[in-house]
């Protein structure tokens, strides 16, 4: 008997032994399970921030793309436009000029009409005048053909405009071809007298 409890007792020991190694297996197998998950996590978390990078780029690029497309847009509308003033001015010209026995007939109508369909044109697409009555000489938008001294007018008034400017937007088509005023040079005799008040 004492050899079965022997028996049993090793018996018991072993499967005790047997069940803490299948404990430790287990919580290893856990670990490195528990491990991979962490690393299949950062791996995910890795990728969704690349896809979302990604995604940013191709948004970003888009937009770009878009921008690009309209600003050449833009510039072929004002190229197109600006080769129609010149029309524009022709037709200005001969309107302008046109005897008073022949506006009352019917063709001559019909030129005034193409002339307003040509304007109306221009308008639709954002084509605005360049504004030059009463106003004060602006590089950015005026050109000066002549300047001329004229009195009634300061120092870089317009005095009269020789063409039309147009701007499309913030865009100037062609600028407007202006006289502008000049103060008239000082004469000798003005000289003269000014520096004889001065010393007295």
């Amino acid at each position: 008997m004492a050899n079965e409890d022997a028996k049993e007792k090793g018996n018991g020991a072993a499967e005790e032994g047997a069940g803490q190694a299948e404990a430790v297996e287990e919580r290893d197998e856990v670990e490195r399970l528990r491990e991979e998950l962490s690393e299949a996590e950062a791996e995910a978390e890795e990728y969704l921030d690349g896809w979302r990078r990604a995604q940013a780029e191709f948004s970003n690029y888009k937009k770009r793309q878009r921008a690009e497309q309209a600003k050449l847009r833009e510039l072929a509308n004002a190229n197109l436009l600006r080769k129609l003033l010149p029309v524009l001015d022709d037709f200005d010209r001969a309107l302008a000029t046109m005897p008073e026995g022949i506006r009352h007939l019917s063709w001559s109508d019909g030129l005034f009409m193409v002339e307003q369909k040509l304007e109306g044109i221009l308008e639709t697409e954002g084509v605005e005048r360049i504004d030059t009555e009463g106003k004060r000489f602006d590089p950015n938008v005026h050109e000066a053909v002549t300047h001329e001294v004229m009195p009634g007018y300061e120092e870089g008034e317009i005095i009269g405009e020789v063409q039309k400017g147009y701007i499309l937007g913030d865009r100037v088509l062609r600028p407007a071809l202006v006289r502008v005023a000049k103060t008239p040079p000082v004469s000798e005799d003005e000289e003269a007298g000014e520096s004889k008040e001065e010393k007295e």
